[in-house]
């Protein structure tokens, strides 16, 4: 299952502290960038990257619960597969459901890693990572969800000292889930708190947001901040506006802080990958997408670029050359065209998991697929790397559609 399918909405349809002295990973030196405020991040040799999905335990730990020695053991292995697949960079999801896997002062341990919300697993995940990571020669994103609280709507199987539990009042319940609001500014302060404690503490070498804001739309339900929009809309006639602007801040405002303490590593976003389609925007992707970002997740993923308030967007292009809906050639050559001298870094996520699916379309039974996209990729000179979705598949690496890219790109 991708992290997508669990967000609800599949395309078309709604379905010890390490010490901040240390260098980055080797691997993480930046190349010549296109402005001088634009952040470094960009492995030399473009950037080759994984997602490691915590939530649901996608990818790691193997199960909610496991010793320490064991749970170490399977995220090292996970790292040992991103070296013997030549990769230089995992993005590790420390923050899936408002909770940690890491000390943190906001948050409760997370119920993924030790079976019980809340409960202290008696080491530290994330020190453990950047150590063995950057032992490796790899680099480790810190991967964060802003506004998810629970994937489920009964707060009674939150952690009892759950923020959620103290202010009620912030959280809305949509789709069987519980969100945090992000059009309440304590709301917005108190995630970045949250999310800025890891990366003041560890040595983290990017801070990483997948495609959850706002969240999909669920058939016949409206997520509801009218108290919110009533106490803190009244600039904006229109509340799609004002959701926004909501958002706009999150990533500004983290952004600027993310650059004033670790003015050395990078700030980007993982969207959904049709910000408007052409139909409804003329300066949208020619596709058909059921989602977009601007309008159902209040997510501006193009304006983000073009003010430069990321240092990098990895739009999930998880469909294949020539789908009749959203082509991934279409696509790679849009978003190339939006990074064009912005100073804002293109990578370009890659649905590795779709790969010998039975359940996707034909061209992802060609082990030959993700080879291509890579080589199109190539022709894009905006594109500086992609990351695959997700470890588990890079491990299992199903038709050889992976190795098939290490030996013809890595």
């Amino acid at each position: 299952m991708s992290r997508r399918g669990l967000g609800g909405a599949a395309f078309g349809t709604l379905a010890g502290l390490l010490s901040l002295t240390q260098a980055s990973a080797p691997g993480a030196s930046a190349r010549p960038r296109l402005s001088e405020d634009a952040a470094p991040g960009l492995p030399a040799g473009g950037l080759r990257g994984m997602w490691i999905a915590t939530v649901a335990n996608i990818d790691w730990p193997d199960e909610p619960g496991l010793g320490a020695e064991e749970a170490q053991a399977g995220l090292a292995a996970l790292l040992d597969t991103a070296v013997e697949h030549r990769l230089n960079s995992v993005f590790l999801q420390v923050r899936p459901t408002a909770d940690a896997l890491w000390p943190s002062p906001y948050e409760p341990w997370s119920a993924w890693l030790t079976g019980v919300p809340g409960r202290d697993p008696g080491w530290d995940p994330l020190d453990f990572a950047v150590r063995e990571a950057h032992a490796r020669g790899l680099a480790l994103h810190a991967w964060f969800n802003p506004y998810r609280v629970a994937m489920h709507d009964d707060p009674g199987q939150l952690a009892p000292n759950h923020p959620a539990l103290e202010h009620p009042d912030w959280v809305v319940p949509y789709g069987g889930r519980l969100y945090y609001n992000p059009g309440i500014p304590e709301v917005r302060v108190f995630v970045q708190d949250a999310m800025a404690h890891a990366v003041e503490h560890y040595a983290v070498d990017g801070v990483h947001w997948d495609d959850y804001f706002y969240p999909y739309p669920v058939a016949g339900e409206e997520f509801d901040d009218d108290d919110a929009f009533a106490a803190y809309g009244g600039d904006f006639a229109d509340r799609a506006d004002w959701r926004r602007h909501n958002i706009d801040l999150l990533v500004r405002e983290m952004r600027e802080r993310v650059r004033a303490t670790r003015a050395d590593i990078p700030f980007g976003v993982s969207p959904f990958a049709v910000w408007r389609n052409a139909s409804t925007d003329p300066e949208g992707s020619d596709t058909r997408g059921g989602v977009q970002t601007y309008d159902d997740l209040y997510a501006d993923t193009r304006g983000w670029v073009r003010q430069g308030w990321i240092d990098y967007i990895a739009p999930q292009v998880y469909w294949h050359i020539g789908d009749p809906a959203a082509d991934y050639a279409t696509l790679v050559e849009w978003w190339s065209g939006v990074a064009a001298g912005t100073g804002v870094a293109l990578h370009i996520g890659e649905a590795l998991y779709k790969a010998g699916d039975p359940a996707s379309p034909e061209a992802w039974q060609d082990p030959a697929e993700l080879s291509r996209h890579l080589t199109l990729c190539a022709d894009h000179p905006e594109v500086g790397g992609n990351i695959f979705y997700s470890a588990t598949h890079v491990v299992t690496d199903r038709i050889g559609a992976m190795s098939r890219v290490v030996a013809d790109h890595y």
